[in-house]
């Protein structure tokens, strides 16, 4: 599976325990994250990320249009939802379409640690089939 992770400023040390935490897990897939975010991750998970650009330089864009074609299989943002973001459009295009595409999307740690355990079941395998 294909999984994008992208963290707020303010939620990249989050993303970065969600990571350990699931380590176990996330390392049997392909992740991708937005430029700073992958670097978090890299460096205090230890997992392999491809990164694209920073949010705020199109990253979020450049997932997007990887969901567009479904090539990602399921997104965790970590978004911050008190602090107001100029990069919030990019954020609902991509909500919008993982919803148009059927990919699931997590904005919190509760909807990701859920979606995460889903995928160790084996409840995303459907996912291929569209791929």
């Amino acid at each position: 599976m294909n999984i994008a992770l992208i963290a707020h400023d303010n939620k990249k040390e989050l993303m970065v325990d969600l990571c350990i935490a699931y380590k176990t897990i996330l390392q049997k897939h392909t992740l991708y994250s937005t430029g700073t975010t992958a670097s978090f991750i890299a460096e205090g998970a230890g997992l392999q990320v491809h990164s694209v650009s920073p949010g705020l330089l199109g990253g979020t864009q450049q997932i997007a249009a990887r969901v567009s074609l479904n090539e990602i299989d399921m997104v965790v943002f970590l978004r911050d939802p008190v602090e107001g973001r100029s990069n919030e459009a990019e954020m609902y295009s991509l909500l919008r379409l993982c919803d148009m595409n059927n990919v699931p999307f997590a904005t919190n740690i509760a909807t990701a640690e859920v979606l995460i355990k889903g995928l160790e079941r084996g409840d995303l395998q459907w996912r291929e089939h569209i791929r």
